[in-house]
């Protein structure tokens, strides 16, 4: 296992959309291992492999919040959402936007259906936490950022402040 570097946004690697995984392998295990390594190390919730420069529809998530709480590592492969309900409102952090958290509006609950890292079939309907990480992380498969969730005045305000970020560490 791997800690790999997370790219930030403006990354332009980061509007690629993932290619749907068709080798379920020690490849694909690393991958897995590798984005969680990375994950935890962050911290985070959840993280997607267009965020380490693999453009692969691959996402995995761990809502477990507490020291106590065992982990809870779910591992997502070329998901689709099947169905979403009602609506909330979460704010959002993303290890592609470092110290930066929005409020986004996604939907309350969601079903997914995906393969797990052995490319089995599988259904979870998620809401709460789960709903929104499941949601968020997709949205990087398909290229979709937080930051495009975002009302005009508020996305600028976010781009220029990444932009600076970005400068200042290319210093």
């Amino acid at each position: 296992m791997a800690i790999r570097t997370i790219l930030h946004y403006p990354d332009k690697r980061l509007r690629d959309p993932g290619r749907p995984v068709t080798e379920f392998g020690p490849a694909l295990a690393k991958l897995v291992d590798d984005m969680a390594e990375t994950m935890y190390a962050a911290p985070g919730v959840g993280l997607a492999a267009p965020q380490i420069g693999e453009a692969k529809r691959v996402f995995i998530v761990d809502v477990a919040t507490g020291d106590d709480e065992p982990s809870d590592l779910r591992v997502f492969v070329n998901p689709e959402i099947i169905e979403r309900d009602g609506i909330q409102q979460w704010e959002e952090g993303c290890l592609s936007f470092p110290g930066i958290h929005e409020e986004i509006e996604r939907a309350e609950r969601v079903k997914v259906r995906a393969q797990d890292a052995h490319g089995n079939v599988f259904e979870l309907e998620a809401d709460g936490l789960l709903a929104v990480a499941i949601q968020h992380e997709n949205d990087h498969l398909d290229g979709k950022l937080m930051l495009d969730h975002l009302g005009l005045i508020r996305r600028r305000l976010v781009h220029r402040s990444m932009v600076k970020r970005s400068t200042v560490a290319a210093e």
